[in-house]
């Protein structure tokens, strides 16, 4: 078998979806029988984006202990700049302000600043176009939004690898009383959304929990007060992988409405707990795999869309059971076994 070396970059001090893909990755290809390390490399903040990919580019990924490595797999920008001659990459991530969300990112900049970032823009997207078409041996997406973004290139070929749910005792206890939501508390995660529908009359009474943290969270905490919603939504924090696990076993059903989401890890593992998934038509990998009155509701971004779909599964737990099995069955498709062979062939 292989020495394998799982390349992903991340921002100092920071835990996030993309580390959690590295390590199921790697606890993957070492129960396929491969040794397997992850190597994290640097995600400087903006204005510093070359000398991160520079550092990449120089790291050593040709053996460690006097042992050679037999392939690289990457993860996410600017991993994909290492150098290795059997390179694959894996695609969840690339700088998406300098992609699909550059109107919102460049829509409060000056004059100068919209100079620069737009200097940036061209050279982090020419490179972008060099590692990916002549520094990798094959490159794989995560999902069709991401393959999506790079079309704009048509010399770049990619496979879409959806990835399975981390590899977590994962079961279902009940059909709860409760919707779940778990990310990290963004603007771009939208858990405002939620708030918002529990709001609608069509939502009157029903109760969620949103787990998770980060810069949202104290905005999102005011919306539910000044909307009278204290005692119905519950901010759990971050979670333990147990917690985690426990609450998909007990919710009603997961709502994730995300903007142009990667991938999200959420859908996968809700449905490995057999749990329909709420989600919204522009939410980007979720909408890849959800199946609207299937193993789950796809939503207009709106509050109300979202308070119609959260009324149904609420109201008559026989639905939520039938799309729990449907989302199973969906998610018992992405297996780990199938994605390490495709990512060492």
């Amino acid at each position: 078998m292989s020495r394998i070396a799982v390349v992903t970059s991340s921002p100092p001090m920071v835990e996030g979806g993309h580390m959690v893909i590295a390590r199921s990755l790697a606890q993957a290809l070492r129960d396929a029988g491969h040794s397997a390390e992850i190597i994290v490399t640097p995600q400087n903040r903006f204005g510093r984006q070359a000398s991160a990919s520079l550092a990449t580019c120089l790291t050593d990924v040709g053996s460690t202990g006097g042992l050679p490595i037999d392939q690289v797999i990457s993860l996410r920008y600017p991993s994909y700049a290492v150098r290795h001659p059997r390179h694959v990459c894996w695609l969840n991530h690339t700088m998406r302000e300098y992609y699909d969300l550059w109107d919102r990112f460049s829509d409060g900049l000056g004059t100068v600043g919209l100079l620069k970032e737009r200097a940036r823009r061209l050279a982090i997207r020419a490179a972008d176009r060099y590692l990916l078409t002549r520094n990798v041996s094959r490159l794989f997406v995560q999902s069709r939004t991401i393959q999506q973004r790079l079309a704009m290139w048509p010399e770049l070929q990619s496979t879409v690898l959806y990835p399975p749910a981390p590899q977590r005792a994962y079961r279902c206890d009940e059909y709860g009383d409760y919707m779940f939501l778990v990310s990290r508390l963004t603007p771009l995660k939208r858990a405002d959304l939620l708030i918002e529908a529990l709001a609608q009359a069509e939502a009157a009474g029903i109760r969620a929990v949103v787990a998770g943290d980060g810069e949202d969270r104290d905005r999102l905490e005011a919306l539910a007060a000044r909307l009278g919603l204290s005692d119905r939504v519950t901010f759990a924090g971050r979670l333990s992988d147990a917690q985690l696990v426990d609450h998909l076993a007990r919710c009603r059903a997961v709502c994730f409405p995300p903007f142009q989401e990667d991938y999200g890890f959420v859908t996968a593992e809700a449905f490995a707990s057999r749990k329909a998934v709420i989600t919204c038509r522009d939410s980007g990998g979720p909408a890849e795999l959800v199946g609207d009155c299937v193993n789950g509701f796809i939503c207009d971004p709106t509050p109300q869309s979202l308070a119609s779909a959260l009324h149904r599964v609420m109201a008559d737990v026989t639905i939520a059971e039938k799309m729990g099995a449907a989302a199973h069955a969906t998610g018992a498709q992405l297996n780990w076994a199938n994605t390490v062979a495709q990512l060492t062939a």
